[in-house]
């Protein structure tokens, strides 16, 4: 099997996992505006995938469309055996390579040993690593870290992980405990790159953390030596996030930003109206209705909508009213 991270061009830019938000259909609209170079699946833990309790809430998460290829599945948990036969799965189902998550900061995670819980434990991550690429028959490993878990230990902690056989390592500039909170340290990406010159290492390493637009990364790109950067809630601010028109940010009208609203939830409609909740769609909306007079107004009354009949009404009422609004002004 070919590694998809030797493939790519550099700069590499990723859109982050995000549990809950980024599954196949908000990935195949960032593919109507400008594909990354590559996905990532949403947070999924191994243990669910084995389980039958857990099997269905992971079918979602692992859900992808042919599309969106180059795509990577991110997976959690602390049992290697579970990650060996999780990664038989994940072969099957034709995923591109298997990122491990050794720096999810939820406290519940945490504290049983996983996600963040990981770092500086080298002997079980290797472990873990090491069961992935059996069970998948040697695919692409690559991990998700931060710089510690209560104080920062970027360099001991990267040097640990490239001595494993990763093909990438992204770190999100801050610690454990840190979570989301204060800007992100960019300086110690810069030592991480800098501990891999030094080994010799081939591995790419990913920097993440407050980056919301292209030309933004291509900075940190610059002020670092990372090989990539990793995009997350920066889409939340901008769905052209990775896109750019002569090094530019793209500008979007009102009405394009209802099309692709409109598009959103006509695809959440058709992949899940039978299995997730009308109200789990909401958390989008901000995502296009944001950056324009009024905005905020509008935001409130999709927010009061209840299913879909209600948001396609509504849609249609601020295109109307709109055109108005247009055809005044043409007449004055």
């Amino acid at each position: 099997m070919k590694n998809i991270w030797r493939s790519l061009q550099r700069p590499i830019f990723i859109l982050a996992p995000m549990d809950d938000v980024t599954d196949t259909v908000f990935r195949q609209m960032i593919l109507t505006t400008h594909k990354p170079d590559l996905f990532f699946t949403e947070f999924t833990n191994v243990d669910g995938m084995l389980s039958a309790e857990g099997n269905h809430i992971v079918k979602k998460k692992l859900k992808f469309d042919p599309v969106e290829h180059p795509i990577i599945a991110q997976v959690w948990g602390n049992n290697p055996d579970h990650f060996y036969k999780s990664s038989k799965i994940i072969k099957d189902l034709g995923f591109d390579g298997i990122d491990i998550n050794l720096g999810c900061p939820i406290p519940d995670v945490v504290k049983k040993g996983c996600g963040g819980g990981l770092i500086g434990n080298i002997k079980l991550s290797t472990e873990i690593v090491e069961a992935a690429l059996e069970g998948s028959h040697h695919m692409p490993i690559s991990v998700k870290t931060r710089l510690g878990i209560k104080k920062i230990e970027t360099e001991d902690w990267v040097q640990k992980l490239l001595s494993l056989p990763l093909s990438a390592i992204t770190i999100h500039a801050r610690t454990v405990s840190e979570m989301s909170k204060g800007p992100a340290h960019w300086d110690e990406i810069k030592k991480a790159v800098e501990v891999r010159n030094s080994l010799k290492k081939e591995t790419l390493i990913i920097g993440n953390g407050d980056v919301k637009k292209r030309e933004e990364g291509l900075l940190r790109i610059k002020e670092t030596g990372a090989d990539g950067i990793m995009i997350g809630r920066g889409i939340f601010h901008d769905v052209y996030a990775f896109a750019t028109i002569n090094n530019k940010p793209v500008e979007i009208s009102v009405e394009r930003r209802l099309e692709l609203l409109e598009r959103h939830v006509k695809l959440y409609q058709k992949v899940w109206a039978h299995s997730k909740p009308y109200a789990n769609l909401k958390k989008y909306f901000k995502i296009y209705i944001n950056g324009f007079d009024g905005a905020s107004l509008m935001r409130v009354k999709f927010m009061e909508t209840h299913n879909f009949e209600e948001v396609f009404s509504l849609l249609k009422s601020i295109r109307f009213h709109t055109q108005i609004i247009i055809d005044k002004k043409r007449t004055i």
